[in-house]
């Protein structure tokens, strides 16, 4: 296991897209939560009865400890960057023909799909990394007082790398089986950005229990929306927070399956 970390890191830190990949999403995990941030503050700063009301009733949601579950709900949207990185490293594999020189070199096929299930942990903790700074940043920098439960929802960094990596699996399972890079990362990002999104969308409108269940969706579900959203509907929102380990088991129960159907297609599959 140790050798397999070991090469997968040094072909993902001699590949100048994966740096630039983890450059973007470094600028877009603070900048996605500021620009929300700003929203916020020019809400409850407005100098009006109603928005102090608002402000008391809604509180800081960058701010501890919700700043732990604001900043992984905003921070998620940006998946679909690291999800590039991921098709191109497995497609790159098939391109350059160093899957084949693999198993020549000794390494038995299994192996080969542990190796990219390693590069996907890898990048998923990269990417939790950033994000459970960019939380720790903006709770220091909002706390006026010293609060105990500080730490108190920091759980939310296991779900944001369990989310990352079950989504990061899913863009992992299309490049790998279509194996060309441009038109997986199309099929991706057309999914992830607009199909999934319209159809859960329209199902959701129309009250049908499926539009939980969709491939991203339940992923989706296990970081959910920032208090401050959710107080508008506490109702909903409370029914949300229960669903949670309910998600958590389905995200891990999909990402199991993804993983296994990886392994059976590869020991099948011709070297070519």
């Amino acid at each position: 296991m140790t050798t397999l970390i070991r090469t997968e890191w040094l072909k993902m830190k001699k590949y100048n897209a994966f740096w630039w990949i983890i450059g973007v999403t470094a600028l877009s995990y603070p900048g996605i939560n500021y620009m929300f941030y700003k929203i916020y503050e020019d809400i409850t700063t407005t100098p009006s009865n109603a928005m102090d009301i608002a402000k008391m009733a809604l509180g800081n949601p960058f701010a501890f400890p919700e700043v732990w579950r604001t900043t992984a709900f905003f921070s998620s949207c940006f998946v679909f960057i690291p999800a590039v990185v991921i098709i191109m490293l497995v497609c790159n594999e098939y391109t350059f023909r160093t899957h084949r020189q693999n198993v020549i070199d000794g390494w038995s096929r299994s192996q080969f799909i542990t190796s990219k299930l390693l590069d996907v942990a890898i990048v998923s903790l990269l990417i939790t990394i950033l994000y459970a700074a960019v939380a720790l940043i903006t709770g220091y920098a909002n706390q006026t007082r010293l609060i105990q439960d500080t730490w108190s929802q920091s759980y939310y960094i296991g779900l944001f790398f369990l989310q990352t990596f079950a989504q990061l699996s899913i863009a992992f399972l299309l490049g790998f089986l279509i194996k060309k890079a441009f038109l997986a990362l199309g099929i991706f990002l057309f999914y992830f950005i607009i199909l999934e999104n319209i159809i859960v969308g329209y199902l959701t409108y129309k009250k049908f229990a499926i539009a939980s269940y969709f491939p991203l969706e339940i992923s989706d579900r296990i970081l959910p929306r920032p208090a401050f959203f959710g107080k508008l509907d506490m109702e909903a929102y409370n029914k949300t927070l229960k669903e949670v380990p309910q998600f958590v088991i389905l995200t891990i129960i999909l990402t199991a399956i993804i993983w296994a159907i990886c392994y059976r297609v590869n020991n099948k599959r011709d070297l070519k």
